[in-house]
């Protein structure tokens, strides 16, 4: 059960992660989670949105490269261990994690995650008792 990420592939200027926004705005698009990477020039904005297909074509006719990536939403209990439990899980099954930013939205802690194999990570966190969000629980869609 895989969630759909936007990427954005932006300029690092003063203002772009506004603009971003601001079609995200206009469009009525609540963002969930993101995470903002950057280097000198340029950044990459990773978000969970509630409309990722709408969020997409908004953002790609306003001049953004933007896409969609499959990541998986890991359900994390707010306690010691759990983050533990979940690395453990997929570096048991030679799982290399790209990346990985947290997400709370009202009542839901989860772990934004994408790894080396997709459908491998998540064959592993189901196998290891852990639960997963889907874009309809997460998103209302």
């Amino acid at each position: 059960m895989f969630v759909k990420q936007i990427s954005v592939f932006m300029e690092n200027r003063e203002g772009r992660l506004e603009q971003a926004t601001e079609v995200l705005k206009q469009e009525g698009i609540n963002i969930l989670s993101l995470s903002m990477a950057d280097t000198t020039e340029y950044g990459m904005l990773r978000m969970v949105v509630s409309n990722p297909e709408l969020a997409k074509t908004a953002l790609q006719e306003k001049g953004f490269s933007a896409r969609l990536t499959d990541v998986l939403a890991v359900r994390l209990e707010d306690r010691a261990g759990e983050l533990y439990k979940l690395t453990h899980i997929l570096s048991a099954k030679g799982l290399n994690i790209e990346y990985m930013y947290a997400l709370v939205s009202g009542d839901r802690k989860a772990m934004v995650v994408k790894a080396s194999d997709g459908a491998a990570a998540e064959k592993a966190v189901l196998d290891g008792g852990l639960e997963l969000y889907g874009n309809e629980e997460l998103c209302g869609q």
